[in-house]
């Protein structure tokens, strides 16, 4: 996997544009201009649509035409996910549905009292996982532990529209004094939860294999549940038809309960997610390494 740069795609100016076409002309609206930009960055993004390509053609298997056909539906389902969180968020949440797959598994993790971590990924849209935790687990508070400092412009301007979020953000950073609030807050019986699918320069990766091919992942999350036997769910908010969306959490039944066991089974969740949902897959960057 090639290093990500810590960036995510999107602009603030998009974002304010999207804003205020919700706002004064629907939802509707806002998906129709989309089409088009889907289709901008098709030609405009080379190196994304490469990466993407690639992920269709060589690791999911598709022709070369749906391969091409589906980098644009990826662009345009990435984009309507973004919309729908700026829907929700500002008063629409009655346009949608959710569905709670595995609520069991998150009411038996909080009765432990250890804490838990959650792993995800960058696949669906799990920025919208704050509405299931208000509705079915308010007790529950939840930290997302992030690395994405260039958006906070982004995200600071969202709030601006559309409230604060109930979920807590733990920033990493180079003096570690994230890892006192991680602790702290398991203590408390709190949630962390890790989009464990990437990794920034200079951190410490295991190598396994994803998709018929080996690539690294971040050691961080995986030592900290292994090596303190933390409670371990992987969970995932994936869009669906008609306004859907689908809400799992799976537990991890150790055996060794070691870092590179949780890897695995993790890998195996998380390519379950990617074969099911392929054009909720959102790592527009050369993710296996393959054109260095």
């Amino acid at each position: 996997m090639a290093t990500w740069k810590g960036k995510s795609r999107g602009t603030l100016l998009g974002f304010k544009i999207y804003v205020q076409i919700i706002k004064k002309t629907g939802l509707y609206s806002a998906y129709f201009v989309l089409l088009f930009v889907a289709l901008y960055f098709i030609f405009f993004s080379f190196t994304s649509t490469r990466s993407t390509y690639y992920l269709f053609r060589k690791r999911l298997g598709y022709s070369p035409i749906n391969a091409a056909f589906n980098v644009y539906r990826s662009y345009f389902t990435f984009g309507r996910i973004q919309l729908d969180r700026i829907a929700i968020t500002s008063g629409l949440k009655h346009k949608f549905t959710f569905e709670f797959d595995g609520v069991e598994h998150i009411n038996n993790l909080l009765k432990q009292n250890k804490g838990g971590i959650l792993l995800t990924a960058h696949i669906g849209n799990f920025n919208l996982a704050k509405h299931f935790f208000e509705e079915r687990h308010s007790e529950a508070v939840v930290n997302l532990v992030i690395t994405d400092f260039e958006h906070r412009q982004i995200k600071n301007y969202l709030e601006s529209v559309t409230g604060t979020s109930e979920v807590k953000i733990i920033v990493l950073k180079e003096d570690l004094s994230h890892i006192f609030k991680m602790k702290e807050a398991l203590a408390n019986n709190e949630l962390l939860v890790f989009a464990a699918d990437r990794y920034l320069k200079h951190s410490k990766t295991y190598k396994a294999e994803f998709l018929g091919e080996q690539v690294k992942f971040p050691q961080g999350p995986f030592k900290l549940a292994g090596r303190n036997k933390i409670p371990v769910l992987f969970v995932h908010l994936m869009r669906e038809k008609n306004f859907h969306y689908h809400f799992y959490a799976r537990p991890y039944k150790p055996e060794k309960f070691t870092p590179q066991e949780i890897l695995k089974y993790y890998l195996d969740d998380l390519e379950k997610m990617v074969k099911k949902y392929p054009h909720q897959w959102y790592n527009y960057y050369d993710y296996w390494n393959d054109f260095s």
